[in-house]
C-alpha cells in the first residue's frame, strides 16, 4: 500500500476545508435581486399586545372610533313587548339596556339604582302613567333623558308628555332603528317628536280640561258614583257634580261615559 507524503496530505486537507467554508458562505449570503426569505414569527411575536387590543393594518386598534355605550331603562307593562324592545336595542353596539320595569312607580328608583342615562317609557302602566313617571324623574333625576314610546299616538298625550319634561315622543310602530337613533339624539340634547303627531297636536289645540276636571273624570271612568268620587278625591259631592258637568261640556259629550271616551281618544285623560 502506497503511503501519501505528509505535505501532499496537508494540502488536500486545506483544500477540503476551504470548499466547506465556501459552501457555507454561499448559503448564508443573499443572492442579488432575490426576495428576502420570510421569517416566521416567534411565539413572542404572536403574543397579544398589553391591553388585549388586536392591531390591524395601519396600526389602528379595532376599538378605536367606537361610540360610548348608552345606559337605557325600559318601562313597559307588557312583558313580551318589553323583552322584544330590549332584544332589538341590544343589537345596537352602543346601547345597553341595564334595567327593565313593568310599573310606572318603579321607574325613578330603577333609574337611580342603575345610573340610567335614557329612560324609554310607555304611557299606560300600573302604579303610575309614563307621563307622570317622566315628570317625577325630571324632579328626582334631571340628568336622565326621557323618551316616551307608546301605542297611543294621540295629540293630547304628546302635549302632556312635553309638559312633563319628556325629550322625545314616538309611537311603537316606528322602526327599532328610529327608536335607537332617538335615544342617541336626546343624549346629545336634541328633542325628537313624531312629525305627524306634532302637526296633529298643533291642529288639535291645548287640552281644555283642568287638572281637577281630569282627576274627577278619571275617577268616574270605572263607573263610580259621585259619593265615591268625592271620598276618593276629598271633595264634596256638589263639587264633583260641577267638575263632571264642566268636563261633559268641554268634551261636547252627552254624559260622563261619553266624556271619558272622548277625553281618552284625544289624549286629554
Amino acid at each position: 500500500m502506497t503511503v501519501m507524503p505528509k505535505p501532499v496530505l496537508a494540502v488536500l486537507v486545506v483544500l477540503f476545508l476551504s470548499l466547506l467554508l465556501c459552501a457555507a458562505f454561499t448559503e448564508a449570503a443573499p443572492v442579488p435581486g432575490a426576495a428576502p426569505a420570510a421569517v416566521r414569527p416567534t411565539p413572542a411575536d404572536r403574543r397579544p399586545r398589553p391591553g388585549g387590543d388586536a392591531v390591524g393594518s395601519g396600526g389602528m386598534s379595532d376599538n378605536q372610533g367606537e361610540r360610548p355605550t348608552v345606559r337605557v331603562l325600559l318601562a313597559e307593562d307588557q312583558g313580551m313587548v318589553r323583552e322584544a324592545l330590549a332584544a332589538l336595542l341590544g343589537l345596537e353596539g352602543d346601547i345597553d339596556v341595564v334595567a327593565q320595569v313593568g310599573r310606572g312607580d318603579e321607574v325613578v328608583d330603577a333609574a337611580v339604582a342603575h345610573d340610567v342615562q335614557v329612560a324609554v317609557l310607555d304611557i299606560e302602566m300600573p302604579g303610575m302613567t309614563g307621563i307622570e313617571a317622566a315628570a317625577l324623574l325630571r324632579q328626582r333625576r334631571p340628568q336622565t333623558k326621557v323618551v316616551i314610546a307608546t301605542t297611543f299616538g294621540r295629540p293630547g298625550y304628546l302635549r302632556r308628555a312635553m309638559e312633563s319634561g319628556a325629550d322625545a315622543f314616538l309611537v311603537k310602530d316606528a322602526p327599532a332603528a328610529e327608536l335607537a337613533e332617538a335615544i342617541r339624539r336626546v343624549l346629545r340634547g336634541e328633542r325628537v317628536i313624531d312629525p305627524v303627531l306634532a302637526a296633529a297636536a298643533l291642529a288639535e289645540g291645548a287640552n281644555p280640561l283642568t287638572a281637577r276636571e281630569r282627576d274627577v273624570l278619571a275617577a268616574a271612568a270605572d263607573g263610580a258614583v259621585n259619593a265615591d268620587i268625592a271620598r276618593r278625591l276629598h271633595l264634596s259631592e256638589g263639587t264633583v257634580r260641577n267638575y263632571l258637568s264642566m268636563a261633559i261640556q268641554k268634551t261636547e259629550a252627552r254624559n260622563r261615559t261619553e266624556a271619558v271616551r272622548i277625553a281618552r281618544e284625544k289624549g286629554w285623560l
